[in-house]
């Protein structure tokens, strides 16, 4: 699962963690120390500074998948490439580098990205207001700059996040055990 809004996504990935009995991962808490002193100074992430720690979460729902369990992964997957990592590892870079067209690798069955949007402002706002976090809301601008919202085939479901948290951890709910109960898992 990704998301793209900081604040109101903890909130509802912990309701609808807390609804459907799964374990949490906060893919912050993979960051390189590197990568959090670059935010905790306002400096943006570069590709480069994101890929060990996508690999890092590659690694965690490869874990997940393998065991047979199921889990919830929360991070700011923004770009196509980086979804694709968060599959596939090191298979996306590989074929990236050989081919000069778009990544064709498929999104599992039994994985599902969340995507929460919103606007500009209200996400500001929101990350402004928060406390102790090392990313600062002045970094956001860099990450709408960059963002890639996933498309239909990467197996993705999108949340307003005008919504209620209540709301949207229900839709999440729905989601999980419509997928859960398809006969193609």
């Amino acid at each position: 699962m990704t998301t793209y809004s900081p604040v109101h996504t903890c909130v509802c990935v912990c309701v609808s963690t807390h609804q459907l009995g799964l374990p949490l991962h906060e893919g912050d808490n993979f960051h390189p120390q590197d990568n959090i002193e670059k935010m905790a100074r306002g400096e943006a992430l570069t590709d480069q500074d994101r890929l060990p720690w996508l690999l890092k979460l590659h690694e965690l729902i490869d874990r997940e998948r393998c065991s047979g369990s199921d889990a919830l992964v929360v991070c700011s997957a923004l770009k196509r490439l980086y979804r694709q990592i968060l599959l596939h590892g090191f298979k996306a870079l590989t074929y990236l580098s050989c081919q000069d067209q778009e990544i064709p690798l498929s999104t599992p069955p039994d994985v599902f990205f969340l995507f929460l949007y919103g606007d500009y402002d209200l996400i500001h706002q929101r990350m402004v207001a928060r406390r102790g976090h090392y990313m600062k809301a002045d970094l956001l601008r860099s990450q709408f700059d960059v963002l890639e919202p996933p498309l239909d085939e990467e197996n993705v479901l999108p949340l307003n996040i005008t919504r209620s948290i209540t709301d949207m951890a229900t839709e999440v709910e729905k989601h999980f055990i419509s997928l859960k109960s398809s006969p193609t898992l």
